[in-house]
C-alpha cells in the first residue's frame, strides 16, 4: 500500500548539504529496519493465526475483527499525543480524504480477511507465498489500467514469470497438496491489497495524505466496521479449545504483527524507493514458508520451491528494474 509522503522520516531538512545527507542516509537506514521488521513479522502472522486454527474454533472472520478491533485501541494513543505535537495543517479535500480512509479500510479488511481464509484452507507456505507473489503482478496491471502507469518490458517480462511460477506451484503439485479454494482466497487477498495500494497513489498524487499512525488508525476502524456483521455470524468468542493460549495468540497478532509493524512498514516506504521496499516485502513469504516447515510440520515439494523461485523472482528482477535511474529503463 503506497502511504502518504508527509511522514516525520520524509521531511526536507536544514542545514548544510554534508548534514542533510546524514540525515538522509540515517532515514534511509532507519526505513531498511523498518520493512525488515515488518516484514519478519507479517511473515509470523500466519503462523499464529494456523496455531489458532489448530487449538480453538475461532473463523477467519472473527480473526480479522479482533485483528482491527484491537490494533486500533493499541494505535489510538499515538495517534493522540502526534495530533497534540503536530502543528495546525491547511485542511485536505474532504472527500479524496474519505476516499483514501474507506477505500484503505475495506481493502485491508478484504486483504486479511482472505488470506487468512487462505492459510485455513491451503496451508500458511502456500497462502502467503500466492497472496504476496501475485499482489505486485495485480498491481503492476492495475497501475497501467487505472492509473496510466508504464509497465515496460521488465513489467511484462515479471508479469510472465510470477504466473508461470504460480502455474508451477498451483498444477505441478499432486492433488491436496494445493487446494483451489485457498489458492483462489490468497488471490482475492491480493486483490484486496491492490486496491488499497492503487488508491493510495491516486489520492498522493492529488494532494490527499495521511500520517503513517492516523491512516493507519482509521484502516483499523473501517476494517473492524466492515468486519463485524460477518465476524458476528461465524461467532466472536471460540466456544472450545484452547481459549487462553488463543487469546495470548491474538494480542500478539494485534499488539505487533498490526500496531507496531503497519506504521513502521508506512514509514518505511515513505524514505525508499517503492521498488526496494517491493523485494524487502519478499521478507514476508520467505519467513512464513521457513516457520511453516520448521513448526507446522508442512512440506514443501519440489513443485512448490521451483513455482515459489520462479514467482519471487520475477517481483524481484522488476523490483530492481524499476530501481533503476528513468533515463536507463527509458534507453533502448
Amino acid at each position: 500500500m503506497q502511504p502518504s509522503q508527509d511522514l516525520d522520516l520524509y521531511a526536507e531538512e536544514s542545514g548544510p548539504a554534508g548534514a542533510r545527507s546524514r540525515t538522509g542516509s540515517h532515514a534511509v537506514r532507519r526505513g531498511f529496519a523498518f520493512l525488515a521488521f515488518a516484514g519478519i513479522a507479517w511473515g509470523t502472522t500466519g503462523a499464529a493465526v494456523e496455531v489458532i486454527y489448530r487449538t480453538s474454533d475461532l473463523g477467519p472472520m472473527a480473526l480479522s475483527f479482533w485483528r482491527f478491533s484491537a490494533g486500533a485501541v493499541l494505535l489510538l494513543p499515538a495517534v493522540a499525543v502526534g495530533r497534540f505535537r503536530k502543528a495546525p495543517r491547511a485542511p485536505r479535500p474532504a472527500g479524496r480524504r474519505m476516499l483514501l480512509l474507506i477505500g484503505t479500510g475495506v481493502g485491508l479488511a478484504v486483504f486479511q480477511t482472505a488470506y487468512f481464509a487462505a492459510v485455513r484452507h491451503t496451508g500458511l507456505a502456500v497462502g502467503t507465498i500466492v497472496t504476496l507473489g501475485t499482489a505486485p503482478v495485480f498491481t503492476a496491471a492495475g497501475g497501467r489500467l487505472f492509473l496510466g502507469e508504464r509497465v515496460g518490458r521488465a513489467g511484462v517480462l515479471a508479469v510472465t514469470g510470477a504466473l508461470a511460477g504460480l502455474t508451477v506451484l498451483v498444477l505441478g503439485n499432486q492433488p491436496g497438496v494445493v487446494h483451489p479454494a485457498g489458492v483462489a482466497m490468497a488471490l482475492l487477498s491480493a486483490a484486496g491489497y491492490t486496491v488499497s495500494n492503487l488508491l493510495g497513489r491516486w489520492t498522493g498524487r492529488h494532494g490527499t495524505g495521511e500520517d503513517a499512525f492516523t491512516l493507519t488508525l482509521w484502516s483499523f476502524v473501517i476494517g473492524a466496521a466492515v468486519m463485524l456483521p460477518p465476524a458476528f455470524h461465524e461467532g466472536l468468542v471460540p466456544r472450545g479449545g484452547n481459549l487462553t493460549e488463543a487469546a495470548l495468540l491474538m494480542l500478539y497478532i494485534a499488539a505487533v504483527t498490526t500496531a507496531l509493524a503497519y506504521p513502521l512498514y508506512f514509514a518505511g516506504v515513505a524514505v525508499l524507493r517503492a521498488a526496494t521496499a517491493s523485494v524487502m516485502m519478499l521478507l514476508e513469504p520467505v519467513s512464513a514458508a521457513a516457520l511453516a516447515v520448521l513448526f507446522l510440520d508442512e512440506q514443501l515439494t519440489a513443485a512448490t520451491v521451483v513455482g515459489t523461485v520462479i514467482l519471487l523472482g520475477a517481483i524481484a528482477a522488476l523490483a530492481l528494474a524499476e530501481s533503476r535511474p528513468r533515463a536507463e529503463r527509458s534507453a533502448p
